[in-house]
């Protein structure tokens, strides 16, 4: 209970947010539990740390501020001062409490408390409200033009795990203990250790001193930042429980990881040469336009989701469909129009689906007349018409392999304003897609003018571009990288395809719900 009136308190009174009620329930149970006499100094120090914590206001005069200052001698009596420390806390959080039911003006402050007020008979939880998260500026495309499939890449990845040997051969870096959220402004007993572990990977800046200091300055928020950065999380400046697995993956796991990547890498080398071609990296959520061994465009892209994952392959993009119809595979029919359609028959009218008996060349059926309960997507295909609404966007890039999917435009582009991106079907929606097609089109007689997509897209009618120099395409799975300033880049194993490596199931607390899931490629 006093957990979740710390909770309403930094809620309701001005300037108690500097009271972090992890560091407060941490402190307090390190200065309280215990009962050996020698260990009486270090909780005296843990309730110090925690009494300067608390608003000047809030203490009554000559309590503990001194009191903690002062570490008598005696065991017993350092003891004495601990318990007294712990006393004065628990008076200044019922002081401010206090406080909090004077300043409260609308309402009643404890009715946020949770089992306050009326009995929930219907047993359906509450509704709870998300906090607002600030906005995430997303500057996760890579800056220069060498593309992953390079000698260059190559090579970088191979001086990044000669770095990382020598890490591991001399015992890593510490694993920074426990589970709770590091702030800036926070006090705490891990953050020298926190700083030991950014260092050792270049993460800390190497004129600064790693004291032993508690305080979560500016400098080590600065370096948490870069070290997210790297590793494709959000930069909050905060280890939540998404940065600390990350933080405490070892020099092993990662050394391993550069190696599996390398391959990769050494992998799509292998392949002939090719003088301009396409490769969405899947794990990082980008795709790549190459011309001459140089990157001319970068685009963020929306990648398969767990169970719908986005092969590795090879194709050819020979075609480019304006103002497509979507024809809706088999798989996708069955495991999610059917069903929904099933509980929401009418969706099919507002999508603009149609039904088609037998194959998609035979005669458009009622959907009324249909029992879904019964249908089966070996005996009817669904087709939706071109236009804005529909799941292809209005083109789609064809590229004919053996999975069935291609890339192309989505009516859903908010989404791409996410950090981490996998809610598709296994197809790649790409971000600003009309500007890789001017590219893929630019060598075809009559499209080399700038504007011409756009007139089409003005025009509003169907239209089918064969190209005539079909582009190679490749998908890949690179989780790690290094740069030409040999900063050494990490991305979560999305498809678990990196091997049993730590740290792979956190979910980032405060990256936005994932859409419903429909059944767009």
């Amino acid at each position: 209970m006093l957990w979740q009136q710390v909770e309403v308190l930094e809620t309701h009174v001005p300037g108690v947010s500097c009271l972090d009620k992890a560091t407060l329930f941490g402190h307090i149970g390190k200065a309280w539990i215990g009962t050996r006499l020698r260990d009486s100094s270090w909780r005296i120090k843990s309730a110090k740390r925690l009494v300067f914590r608390i608003p000047e206001g809030s203490l009554m005069p000559g309590d503990s501020r001194v009191i903690a200052q002062r570490a008598p001698a005696s065991a017993a009596r350092r003891m004495t001062v601990a318990l007294m420390t712990c006393a004065t806390v628990f008076v200044a959080v019922f002081n401010l409490l206090s406080a909090a039911s004077a300043q409260q003006s609308q309402g009643n402050w404890w009715e946020s408390l949770q089992g306050f007020g009326a009995p929930n008979f219907s047993n359906t939880p509450a509704p709870v409200e998300r906090a607002v998260v600030k906005a995430d500026p997303l500057n996760d495309l890579r800056a220069d033009d060498l593309p992953w499939r390079s000698d260059e890449m190559a090579d970088q990845i191979s001086r990044a795990i000669a770095v990382y040997e020598k890490i591991a051969n001399k015992g890593g870096w510490p694993v920074i203990p426990g589970n709770r959220m590091m702030r800036p402004g926070d006090d705490d007993e891990r953050v020298p250790i926190l700083r030991r572990r950014l260092a050792a990977t270049g993460d800390f800046p190497a004129k600064s001193s790693v004291s032993s200091d508690y305080a979560y300055d500016s400098v080590t928020e600065a370096a948490v930042v870069r070290f997210q950065e790297r590793n494709g999380l959000r930069p909050t400046g905060r280890v939540d429980q998404q940065t600390l697995a990350a933080l405490n993956m070892t020099a092993e796991e990662r050394l391993q990881q550069l190696k599996t990547n390398y391959e990769r890498v050494v992998e799509l080398l292998r392949q002939p040469p090719d003088e301009r071609y396409v490769l969405v990296n899947v794990a990082a959520y980008q795709l790549e336009a190459v011309d001459r061994f140089q990157v001319q465009q970068r685009h963020r892209v929306i990648v398969g989701r767990e169970g719908r994952e986005t092969p590795s392959l090879k194709a050819n993009i020979k075609a480019l469909n304006f103002f497509p119809y979507w024809k809706v595979p088999d798989s996708v029919a069955q495991l999610d129009v059917i069903p929904r359609l099933r509980k929401e028959p009418d969706y099919i009218l507002k999508e603009q689906i149609r039904v088609i008996s037998g194959d998609f060349n035979g005669p458009e059926l009622d959907p009324a007349s249909i029992d879904w309960n019964q249908a089966e997507a070996s005996k009817i295909k669904f087709r939706q018409d071109p236009g804005p609404q529909n799941a292809l966007g209005l083109v789609r890039i064809d590229m004919q392999n053996e999975h069935g999917v291609y890339m192309h435009d989505t009516p859903l582009k908010p989404l791409f304003q996410q950090r981490a991106r996998p809610f598709s079907a296994g197809c790649v929606r790409v971000q600003d897609v009309f500007k890789l097609v001017e590219w893929l089109a630019r060598y075809e007689p009559g499209w080399d003018q700038p504007g011409r997509v756009d007139a089409v897209l003005q025009q509003g009618q169907a239209l089918d571009l064969t190209l005539s120099r079909p582009v190679p395409v490749y998908f890949a799975y690179i989780t790690a990288w290094a740069e030409a300033d040999g900063q050494v880049q990490f991305r979560p194993d999305i498809y678990k395809r990196d091997g049993r490596l730590s740290g792979q199931e956190v979910i980032d607390p405060e990256a936005p719900p994932p859409p419903s899931q429909g059944f767009a490629p």
